[in-house]
């Protein structure tokens, strides 16, 4: 038996439960009844207040329970955790079900490995959503693999396999009860039952059949009608109930549920229902809503929803218009007989609860609110309303309609209207929105103004977007000032605030690979990078300032008392009003996180605008926002030109607050603004020039490792770049040659292509100042070792490139170029002092860097050097939990960490005499 060590069948394991869910419960209760040690639960976070069910169950038996938000970051396993789950000692991770990513350093740590559960015969339908797709797909036979987690995708090798048929009425749902759920919690126990004997299998998996299935979702979940009848009921039953197949008739959205395959035979009589695309007109009949496809046969669809999320049955179409009520089902009026019930419970005084019974005319207090929200808890499957729900529907008619729908997965919302732009790419369907944002809607901006968005990777115009003018500016800002000042964002609790960017983030994260590669399209930034740093990091942000709505506070002060009275003096912490946001093109989607979370976290509304030529991933964000639930007028956004539409933000007298990315001598010009208009806060991270000093006595490889990504780390357009190299003389032709040698390596390329380490630059007016740059550095001496030019193809490619024997006095040694160039100047050995008086011989002072094996060396640097952030043997490891900023003309204020609520507050004293 290969790779597996055979020990006494009778023996037992310590295993470590990986997951979440009823199944991951359910398996985990099952291996403790064969006597196996459950050393550790690791589960995901509990959900507003409440634990998962794996959770639950395991800390009611007394296991431990570690609830991690994540394994990695930043691609890297976090050590913290790694040591928690190590310190356990299990023999066997066991993945019953699993959303998180789990590290291979865990992975691979037990004696035995993991295993994992997929609900599918692998290598058949590999992805999150195997389920659907077999459905989808119309499988004859489904089932599901019990598999040795590997490092791919769904692709390690088999432990065992169980199938089943699929019958033609499967849902979702009737295939997961009826097999993938018990005989699944079953196989994950043979499975151990086998790895504890020793005879577990460990089978390849074979490459024919191999499929990789993307995730569904609704804006693919489109209905295409030139198909068989057949394929079109697969579709909507692969999609039922989430996310929803759907259609579009009389310029409306309708989603169908409930399809049944009936073949042929005569059309019943109804209601003719014409339907654009497909073969033959449907039909509205007592039954149902009968559909054709392209080969005569039909199906019935039992249930209509539309754009509003009303849902009707869809034999009632054509009545549909006459009532604003949702129809019930059985099981639905049974709830809402449970609902009624628990209603008279409630409100004592009253006999009997009608549909017209208002819950607190009739006496209810804020307790009872926490009670009803229980109660629904309790009789509706989990299903958690917040305490607003019920002060928004409080008649019981209103409650059981908004309670329906909450039930049936939609909250009733009216749908944001887009005009997307889609294009299909990279291997999906990208939907942008390209107008402005303003007051929760996508409108043109001031006289239809638009302009062209840019691809770099090979200058084609990707689409048009809206021009932003001032009177654009005007009604934003007094669509945020509104929002503060009246609207429900200014009166939400803070945890509520919390919440909905906790919300924002899940969403990011659910379109990350569609943000990823609109930023990859509109920046040039290689589509890994902006998967794991440009949205990576952005989630991260909103997350964890989303941890800190609630926990903004003032503090109490004694003072000299007033005698013979006393005094009370306490501080408050408040958001600002309007804050505008001014965001560079270098990290478009990070840049944004960093500000504006700190911004709504601390509870102001605001303004923002994107680079005019980056502009793509901002406007998207503004979709997920309203998505989110976030209410009109608090995030609006405003492409457009910074010296029209920047200027104006500065100068209007209701923005009380300029958080500014970007250039030295624009934010001078900023500065001065806010100063005349009307003496607004202003946070400014300008250009940098940032040294990065190796000494001889440095891990070389590492250095040289570190080194290349300090200079070319997103094609060099990044704001601490190290923008000069200072080499100890002993090693500077080593760390020269060797740096050269692996410069050579770099693949250029599209940066969709998952080789590519260098992509375009951001846009073609940055391209000729790279050009200009380098020759400037050969015009005063400097010696091009590597590099250049611009690459001789399509798009705005330039090479990377390494400058040496650079002088203090030259241009490049002084100016930031912002681009793949490596400025290398060197030093005297042992010349501390003197290498620290020219790395801080200019006016900026953003970032810094310092390679010694010597720590009193690194911390005397350290402490020397003029900037606001050190690195010492790393670079680039920024963090959201730690402040940035910089020194200098390099900007004053601080991003990310606590420190940057500061920006976004100010602090209120009040005394009180008693």
């Amino acid at each position: 038996m290969e790779g597996q060590e055979s020990i006494d069948p009778k023996a037992t394991m310590k295993i470590a439960i990986i997951g979440q869910s009823l199944f991951g419960k359910e398996v985990y209760t099952e291996l403790r009844k064969e006597g196996h040690e459950v050393v550790g639960v690791f589960t995901v976070p509990d959900k507003n207040g409440k634990a998962d069910p794996l959770a639950s169950e395991a800390e009611n038996d007394g296991v431990l329970v570690f609830k991690f938000p994540r394994w990695r970051l930043k691609g890297q396993a976090i050590p913290e955790v790694v040591e928690k789950y190590t310190s356990l000692g299990a023999e066997l991770n066991v993945l019953p079900f699993c959303s998180q990513f789990i590290p291979m350093e865990v992975i691979d740590a037990p004696k035995h490995g993991s295993i994992i559960y997929h609900p599918s015969i692998l290598p058949r339908h590999r992805g999150a959503s195997a389920i659907n797709w077999t459905l989808i797909q119309g499988d004859k036979i489904g089932g599901f693999t019990v598999f040795w987690a590997d490092d791919g995708l769904d692709t390690g090798a088999i432990l065992l396999q169980k199938e089943c048929e699929v019958h033609l009425d499967d849902t979702v749902n009737s295939l997961y009860n009826r097999f993938l759920f018990p005989e699944g919690v079953k196989g994950m126990v043979e499975a151990v039952r086998m790895i504890a004997d020793g005879s577990a299998p460990k089978i390849p998996q074979p490459t024919d059949g191999a499929t990789y299935d993307a995730i569904v979702k609704k804006e693919t979940a489109k209905i295409n009608w030139d198909q068989s009848a057949e394929a079109i009921h697969n579709w909507i039953r692969g999609n039922d109930k989430v996310p929803g197949a759907w259609t579009e008739v009389n310029g409306q959205k309708l989603t169908f549920f409930g399809s049944t395959f009936t073949s042929n035979g005569p059309a019943p009589e109804g209601e003719i229902l014409e339907i654009p695309g497909a073969s033959r007109p449907a039909v509205v009949t007592k039954t149902g809503l009968l559909l054709f496809g392209n080969d005569g046969k039909t199906l019935v669809v039992k249930n209509i929803q539309f754009e509003d999320g009303k849902m009707i049955p869809a034999s009632h179409y054509f009545k549909s218009s006459d009532s604003t009520t949702l129809q019930l089902s059985d099981e639905e009026k049974k709830i809402s007989g449970e609902i009624r019930a628990a209603w008279e419970r409630i409100l004592t005084n009253v006999q009997t609860v009608e549909d017209s019974t208002d819950f607190f005319k009739a006496g209810a207090a804020s307790m009872d609110v926490v009670r009803l929200v229980e109660e629904v808890k309790l009789k509706c499957n989990g299903l958690q309303l917040q305490n607003e729900d019920v002060y928004m529907a409080t008649t019981f008619g209103e409650f059981i309609q908004m309670l329906v729908r909450r039930l049936r997965g939609e909250d009733g919302k009216e749908e944001l209207l887009i005009d997307y732009v889609e294009r299909n790419i990279n291997t999906m369907t990208i939907r942008m929105p390209h107008q402005l944002f303003v007051n929760g809607q996508f409108l043109n901006a001031e006289g239809d103004k638009t302009y062209e968005t840019i691809n770099p990777t090979d200058g084609t115009a990707i689409c048009k977007v809206s021009l932003a003018q001032i009177a654009d500016v005007d009604k934003a800002v007094a669509a945020a000032k509104d929002a503060f000042e009246n609207g429900e964002w200014g009166k939400m609790n803070a945890r509520d605030r919390g919440r909905l960017i906790y919300k924002l983030a899940d969403l990011m994260e659910e379109h990350q690979e569609e943000l990823a590669t609109i930023e990859s399209i509109d920046s040039g930034a290689v589509y890994t990078l902006a998967l794991k740093t440009h949205v990576g990091m952005s989630i991260q942000t909103f997350r964890y300032f989303a941890g800190w709505c609630d926990k903004i506070q003032g503090s109490t002060i004694p003072i000299n008392q007033a005698r013979p009275n006393r005094n009370l003096t306490f501080t408050k912490r408040e958001p600002i009003g309007v804050c505008g946001i001014v965001i560079p093109w270098n990290y478009p989607l990070m840049m944004l996180a960093w500000k504006t979370a700190a911004c709504l976290a601390a509870g102001n509304t605001l303004v923002l605008k994107p680079a005019q030529v980056t502009p793509l991933t901002a406007l998207k964000f503004a979709e997920l926002t309203a998505k989110a639930g976030f209410p009109k007028g608090v995030v609006n956004i405003l492409p457009g030109a910074g010296s029209l539409i920047g200027q104006r933000m500065s100068d209007h007298s209701d923005v009380r607050k300029i958080g500014f990315t970007g250039s030295t001598p624009i934010g001078k010009q900023i500065m001065k603004s806010c100063a005349v208009s009307n003496v607004k806060k202003v946070s400014l991270e300008l250009g940098g020039k940032s040294p990065l000093i190796i000494f001889k006595d440095c891990d070389m490889d590492k250095a040289l490792r570190m080194g290349m990504s300090a200079v070319f780390f997103n094609k060099g357009e990044n704001c601490i770049a190290a923008g000069r190299l200072f080499i100890e003389e002993a090693i500077h032709d080593e760390f020269l040659q060797k740096v050269v040698e692996e410069v050579k390596k770099m693949k250029i390329g599209d940066p969709l292509d998952r080789s590519t380490d260098h992509g375009p630059q951001n846009h073609k007016a940055h391209l000729d100042k790279l050009v200009e740059y380098c020759q400037n550095g050969i015009k005063e001496g400097a010696t091009l070792v590597y590099g250049g030019k611009q690459v001789p193809r399509p798009g705005f490619f330039f090479e990377p490139t390494i400058f040496t024997n650079v002088e203090d006095q030259m241009y490049i040694a002084q100016e930031e170029s912002f681009g793949p160039v490596m400025i290398i100047s060197k030093f005297s050995d042992g010349d501390i002092d003197g290498v620290l008086k020219r790395a801080n011989g200019t006016e900026f002072g953003l970032a810094s860097g310092v390679f010694t094996r010597d720590i009193s060396k690194a911390l005397y640097v350290s402490e020397k050097l003029q900037a606001g952030t050190v690195f010492i043997n790393t670079y680039n490891k920024t963090d959201v939990a730690c402040p940035f900023g910089g020194f200098k003309q390099s900007g004053f204020g601080k991003d990310l960490g606590e420190e940057a609520l500061n920006e976004y507050l100010r602090t209120k004293a009040v005394t009180i005499e008693y």
